[in-house]
């Protein structure tokens, strides 16, 4: 029956209502919106040094506080108005553009709403390390790397890799591509941590289970923290590049290696044609990482976490394919029973659960 499509339609729209009003909760923006209101309001108001600061944000809140009231209120009403007309298909036909609308507005508000912050639209590099566990960590990270491809391509992100280092036997040792795209860093900086792999090893001829583990990094190419290099602190080493590119790359040594002396962060980049570009990339890929590592160190000192290694214990989410199937985010507790989706790209559940546990921290 038509009645039931309209409401089937409608139903699909109710997980990411409640994902509004659970984020909006959570990041207590109505008592911010009451504060900031209240404040405006005092007679004292127009000597305050942040007025027009404070304004700015509380006219933002306003404005995502009518939005967010709007959709609920919209939601609520289609679902009236689909148990009045029932009966009346004249009345579900004008109901029916309706429905698609209100998803349109309530996935557009609901990406503006979670990426929120000013590094989130930015463009961003995203490196994969393998970590404890020799060729098998190499295939682990290899395995992440195509499922961040998989699912840069399912976003309509660009993917450029700017640094590919193959591992000795299979997988590679680690990789770093650029993304470019509409909030590409606001979307992956979920990804950051350890990655754990449970599985039936295929390199142990004796069929044994295996864990494996790698680091993901993910930094914004235009960082909130804006960094100086001495030069005096760099060693730049160059050398000849790896993989597919035919006789120019096997033959110039164009690719570029960076370590920051005093941080010992290496940087390296081989993607590019010319040495002078991939030196470019690279300082580009160096200031990025120098800018977060001031961020995370801030941070930590602030709620004295302890830096994780790339081991046991530490990771943010399990990838277990054996003895039974599933992938669990340690931190926001979501989870799938269909690992094989989820290594396809299909992350966008994992994303949003963190972007609301986030507001929450």
């Amino acid at each position: 029956m038509f009645i039931d499509e309209l409401r089937g339609q409608l139903k699909q729209i109710e997980p990411d209502i409640k994902t509004i009003q659970d984020y909006w909760k959570n990041a207590q923006l109505e008592q911010r919106f009451q504060k900031l209101d209240q404040r405006s309001k005092e007679e004292t108001f127009w000597q305050d040094p942040q007025q027009a600061q404070i304004l700015k944000e509380l006219q933002q809140i306003r404005t995502q506080r009518e939005q967010c009231l709007s959709i609920v209120q919209t939601y609520r009403e289609l679902l009236e108005l689909l148990d009045l007309f029932e009966q009346d298909e004249a009345e579900l036909n004008k109901l029916q553009p309706e429905i698609p609308a209100l998803a349109r507005a309530v996935n557009a508000f609901k990406i503006n709403l979670l990426l929120n912050k000013p590094e989130d639209s930015s463009n961003c590099f995203l490196s994969i390390n393998a970590g404890a566990g020799g060729t098998e960590s190499q295939d682990w990270t290899n395995m992440l790397l195509r499922m961040y491809l998989r699912f840069c391509e399912r976003k309509g992100l660009s993917v450029e890799i700017v640094d590919y280092q193959p591992g000795e036997e299979a997988g590679i040792k680690s990789a770093t591509i650029f993304i470019r795209g509409k909030n590409p860093y606001g979307i992956l900086k979920s990804e950051k941590g350890i990655h754990r792999l449970v599985r039936i090893s295929p390199f142990d001829a004796s069929r044994r289970r295996h864990t494996s583990f790698a680091a993901v990094s993910v930094t914004p190419e235009t960082p909130a923290i804006e960094v100086t290099i001495d030069p005096k602190d760099l060693r730049i080493d160059t050398y000849r590049a790896s993989g597919a590119g035919g006789q120019h790359v096997n033959k110039t040594e164009s690719a570029v290696r960076i370590t920051h002396l005093p941080t010992r962060i290496v940087v390296q980049c081989q993607n590019e044609r010319s040495q002078l570009q991939n030196k470019e990339t690279a300082l580009k890929m160096l200031k990025s990482r120098l800018a977060q590592k001031i961020k995370e160190e801030r941070e930590a000192e602030a709620a004295k976490v302890e830096k994780k290694k790339i081991e046991w214990g530490s990771q943010i989410r399990s990838y277990v394919l054996h003895p039974y199937k599933m992938v669990k985010d340690h931190r926001t507790n979501q989870e799938s029973p269909q690992p094989n989706l989820i290594l396809d790209g299909e992350l966008n559940d994992f994303i949003e659960a963190y972007l609301i546990w986030s507001a929450q921290q």
